[in-house]
Formats: C-alpha cells, structure tokens, sequence
C-alpha cells in the first residue's frame, strides 16, 4: 500500500491540498509499516485541475491523508481508486503512525474537533 500527504515546509500536513509544496509518498509493507518515504513534486495550480491524481495512482497510491481539500480534487481522486482521509492536521509523520494504527478516520467536510483544539498537534481521531 501506499499514503501520499500534501506537505509543506518541516515536515506538516498543508491544509491545502491542491497548492502543497510537495507530496510525501509512503510505502507501506503487508505488517503496516513504513518501508520507504519519497518527495513527489507538486504540479503548479489547483490539485483538481492538475493530473496528480493520474500520477500518484500510477505510483499506486491507494489512500491520501490531507488537510483542506476541494470536491473537486476528491473527486479527482476518487476517479483513481485513492481514498481520501480529510482534516488531518500536524507531522506527517505521526500521522502516517496514527492512520496505519487505526486512529484516523475521515474528518467529513469539516472538523469540530480543530476548531476547539488550538493544539498546534492535533489529530483527527473520531
């Protein structure tokens, strides 16, 4: 399997899908465990007008854990068999952790839980 994350700057989820610095792709062994993690350029513009869904299913990505994402980019994705996880926020790293053991789920177009938080760490875990 593996995990693409819209990242920007340190190590951080971009809550903006389609204007992310770059894409960490990762694959994952049959034991839920990060073999390997690569940088995937980011295409200039928006994400759903962009052929990254094309290209991340060619590198046979199966799920994307994002911040903020569009309809369009969902749908985008979802036309390549890549299932999106929404409103996931921090490292991507503990994120990638939280998803392969069962603690992330999709946040739905909007997430209560960020909005009371205010910890610069918070995961989505509903």
């Amino acid at each position: 399997m593996k995990i693409a994350v819209p990242t920007k700057g340190n190590n951080r989820i971009d809550d903006h899908f389609g204007h992310c610095e770059f894409y960490s792709i990762y694959n994952i062994s049959v034991k839920n465990e990060v073999l390997e993690k690569q940088p995937l350029q980011s295409p200039q513009g928006c994400g759903c007008k962009s052929n990254i869904a094309y290209d991340l299913a060619e590198m046979g990505v199966s799920v994307m854990l994002a911040g903020g994402i569009g309809d369009g980019a969902i749908s985008k994705l979802a036309s390549q068999n890549i299932e999106v996880i929404r409103n996931c926020k921090g490292d991507i790293d503990e994120i990638v952790k939280e998803y392969l053991s069962g603690n992330i789920q999709d946040g739905g177009s909007s997430c209560a839980a960020h909005a009371n938080s205010g910890a610069d760490e918070h995961v989505c875990n509903h």
